[in-house]
């Protein structure tokens, strides 16, 4: 039997609105819907608009993968009875038992807190035993900076990031939490 990313890398974590699953190949096509929308990419550093053939099933093949420098989650709404894919999370290890913490939400599923129960959730749960989470986002998206202090992140300074849907510099404010 082969090993996947499931056996080993990203366990399932439970909240009463949704569950934290490791990536599947079926996500590709509500992956590629939301990812692909100009809203959710410029709230990105990362994903780029318009999204190119294939990028999808390469995100999807990288959070598959044994071992990645990049723990991948997708925030999966059908125990609540609402969407397979409501958004993704993700923990990208850094160095001293420390992570960077990423996220996006489905625009369907805006202002419900799911961002909020997804990033609790993960923190909480501290699959990756970090030490600290860092985490930043775009100035000119507070409701995501609300998710963070909401989580026990405490604001650490400014800063900036390229976003490649952007094609731009981006302004951000940078987190942290200190795990006990």
């Amino acid at each position: 039997m082969t090993e996947t990313a499931m056996d080993r890398d990203v366990q399932t974590i439970e909240t009463p609105r949704l569950v934290l699953r490791p990536a599947r190949r079926s996500d590709v096509g509500l992956l590629s819907l939301y990812a692909g929308d100009r809203r959710v990419a410029n709230m990105t550093s990362s994903i780029p608009h318009p999204m190119p053939p294939g990028a999808i099933d390469a995100f999807v093949a990288r959070a598959m993968k044994l071992g990645a420098e990049e723990a991948i989650w997708i925030m999966d709404g059908t125990i609540a009875g609402s969407g397979e894919v409501l958004g993704v999370i993700s923990l990208k290890k850094m160095d001293r038992d420390q992570s960077e913490i990423g996220y996006w939400v489905a625009p369907p599923f805006w202002n419900t807190g799911i961002a909020s129960e997804a990033v609790r959730a993960l923190v909480d749960a501290n699959p990756l035993r970090n030490s600290e989470i860092f985490a930043s986002v775009f100035q000119d998206n507070p409701g995501s900076a609300r998710v963070l202090t909401n989580c026990g992140f405490r604001y650490l300074g400014d800063a900036e990031t390229f976003s490649v849907a952007r094609n731009a510099h981006v302004a951000t404010w940078t987190y942290i939490r200190k795990n006990q």
